[in-house]
């Protein structure tokens, strides 16, 4: 499975007699190729190319005299095989505002609706526009409302710009847009529980709290989320039950103890405890979340928070232990 858009660095000259014999010739007879010209300015010493494939795939040069970068969501070129790959924001600023700018086009161009939330657009333009994922990861916002039941495109897309407009992940832009994946099907678990951890992350700056993602710990992995203060210093790690209609536990009180138990006997267990564990119940309906409502239902771990959020903001959740976080008005406790 290929992985988010990154960036290769050719550091030799790449002339324009030799972009057409190494790169576009190779291109179009593999995948009928053709060079087109760029819809955007560069600016400062760089020459450009842009290059549309016969099954819609795209792919941008940008040169100098003395080095080049190349990103495509198609094969990459053997000339360009053996070179390293760069983030977006390693690599030189016109660069990448352009190959920006150049996808973001494309990606609006073949979803206008999306063009509506450019925060959105630019956050996710890795896997959005990445050469196995770009169909999947649209389709999710577009067809299955980001995970959220009961609700429309628009509006659960709406809810994420909003929260990401704030700028609050845009330094972890490549490890959080990369965990919406790159697969060519839609994966409504897999993705639903990606975008479980950006309603975490929202929820904890609501809050109040730095946000930092992906924590090693010494147990030789990863918990979701440092959350922090002048006061707290608190790891949370995110877990988010499937729909009782879509797995086999009985109903949605079994679905958050099953589903919280998998996590507390492997990753938290592992981890030795400290750990607050965040339940999304995002992804169950009205009579779902208010059987989990009723009953509030342990979750075998200690301190957690149970929780469902609405593409309009409102959270509504409950405690079990004591929470090392404050969430003012994040979260209307029912408890």
């Amino acid at each position: 499975m290929a992985k988010p858009l990154r960036f290769r660095y050719s550091p030799t000259s790449w002339s324009e007699q030799r972009v057409r014999q190494k790169i576009l010739q190779p291109l179009r007879s593999n995948i009928g190729a053709r060079a087109v010209t760029p819809q955007f300015e560069i600016g400062a010493d760089w020459e450009t190319h842009r290059f549309e494939m016969q099954n819609d795939d795209v792919a941008l040069f940008a040169r100098t005299d003395d080095e080049a970068y190349w990103m495509g969501n198609t094969e990459t070129p053997s000339s360009l095989w053996r070179t390293d790959k760069y983030g977006w924001d390693e690599i030189p600023y016109h660069v990448s505002r352009w190959a920006q700018r150049e996808l973001l086009a494309t990606l609006h161009e073949g979803d206008p609706w999306l063009a509506d939330y450019p925060h959105l657009s630019w956050y996710f333009l890795p896997v959005f526009m990445s050469k196995d994922g770009r169909e999947s990861t649209r389709a999710f916002f577009r067809q299955h409302a980001a995970g959220f039941p009961d609700a429309s495109r628009r509006e659960t897309t709406r809810f994420f710009e909003e929260f990401l407009t704030t700028g609050v992940l845009d330094e972890y832009r490549h490890v959080m847009s990369g965990k919406l994946g790159t697969s060519a099907h839609v994966d409504r678990v897999r993705m639903s529980a990606a975008m479980g951890e950006f309603i975490a992350a929202k929820i904890l700056a609501d809050a109040g709290y730095t946000v930092t993602p992906e924590i090693e710990v010494t147990t030789g992995h990863s918990l979701d989320f440092r959350a922090e203060d002048e006061e707290t210093n608190v790891l949370v790690e995110v877990t988010r039950p499937q729909p009782p209609g879509n797995r086999a536990a009985s109903g949605p009180v079994a679905a958050v103890r099953d589903t919280a138990e998998t996590k507390t006997n492997g990753q938290l267990a592992e981890h030795g405890g400290g750990a607050v564990l965040f339940v999304d119940c995002s992804s169950f309906r009205d009579d779902a979340w208010a059987a989990v409502r009723g009953e509030q239902p342990d979750v075998r771990h200690r301190p957690a928070v149970v929780y469902r959020t609405r593409p309009n903001g409102r959270v509504e959740g409950y405690r079990k232990g004591s929470v090392p976080l404050e969430f003012g008005d994040a979260i209307e406790f029912i408890d």
